[in-house]
């Protein structure tokens, strides 16, 4: 993951960042920074694209929400929840562990 500081990350824009090779959504909310699979578990749409409301982020395709902090499918049309990863913050630098 290239590096991305938390404080220069804007507050509910979602930004799109590779983890050992996984794409993932990250969104700083507050002093909090949730970290999610970037692709809708209904299609293939990045999430990344989508908009913040609250903890929860829409797919900008079809309008399906999910939870920032459980990964929860929230609206149809998806029912399947996205995987969520740990995030740490370390000297201003985010760190989003993959396994």
């Amino acid at each position: 993951m290239s590096e991305v500081k938390f404080s220069a990350m804007q507050d509910r824009k979602p930004l799109k960042v590779s983890v050992n090779g996984e794409d993932v959504c990250i969104t700083r909310i507050g002093n909090e920074v949730f970290a999610i699979n970037d692709t809708c578990t209904h299609s293939d749409a990045s999430l990344s694209e989508g908009d913040v409301t609250d903890f929860k982020i829409e797919c900008w395709l079809h309008g399906a929400e999910f939870d920032l902090r459980t990964g929860e499918a929230i609206t149809l049309p998806a029912n399947i929840a996205v995987k969520t990863y740990p995030v740490n913050i370390v000297n201003d630098v985010v760190e989003v562990q993959v396994n």
